[in-house]
């Protein structure tokens, strides 16, 4: 189960990364989101962590569907275009993508030689900041932005749940209030955007 949902969380970031239109963008990173939050689950619900089973319901809620409402709202508010076309074309994405999936597998490789458990999910996690990061600089529009930004997140997210087993619910708690700030970070972008159109 735990390879499915972590085979599901990088089939839809790449997804998103070809992505042409912006609500099914902020679908893809809703069911991103959603694939995370239930990885969080089972693997607490593996290890008896319930932390970890906190932080999966909270991820489902906030990441799962509060955010993507809230940017579908603010998408239907400013009216912006919900055509986003990135700067990379397709058949350069192409390539890019399993060069950059290939690159981090090598580059995780000292790092996994030090973890016991889940190596291929830790270079699965940084391959994820990787694409993210791409979904942030392939686009101009500051929608696919923010989402690349929110990915991100999910990508770290991922990487301390299957690298650690797990963070104290402090630090999640930090993560979902930055999260907070990001929304209010997001309504003042948006409204910028608009001014400038």
């Amino acid at each position: 189960m735990t390879s499915f949902l972590i085979g599901l969380f990088l089939a839809t970031l790449i997804t998103a990364l070809f992505t042409m239109r912006l609500y099914r963008l902020i679908l893809w990173y809703s069911l991103n989101s959603l694939s995370l939050a239930l990885l969080a689950i089972t693997i607490g619900y593996n290890i008896d962590d319930n932390t970890m089973i906190i932080s999966g319901i909270f991820t489902l809620i906030l990441k799962a569907m509060l955010i993507p409402y809230i940017l579908k709202r603010v998408s239907l508010k400013f009216g912006l275009s919900r055509q986003i076309s990135p700067n990379v074309a397709v058949h350069y994405s192409i390539i890019l993508i399993p060069a950059l999936l290939v690159f981090t597998f090598y580059l995780a490789e000292p790092i996994t030689n030090m973890i016991a458990s889940n190596t291929n999910f830790v270079a699965i996690s940084i391959s994820a900041l990787f694409l993210s990061l791409l979904l942030m600089i392939e686009h101009k529009n500051i929608a696919p932005k923010i989402i690349g930004f929110l990915m991100i997140e999910n990508a770290l997210f991922l990487l301390e749940t299957t690298a650690t087993s797990g963070m104290p619910m402090l630090i999640e708690l930090g993560i979902f209030l930055d999260l907070l700030m990001v929304i209010v970070i997001i309504n003042l972008l948006f409204k910028q955007e608009e001014e400038v159109a």
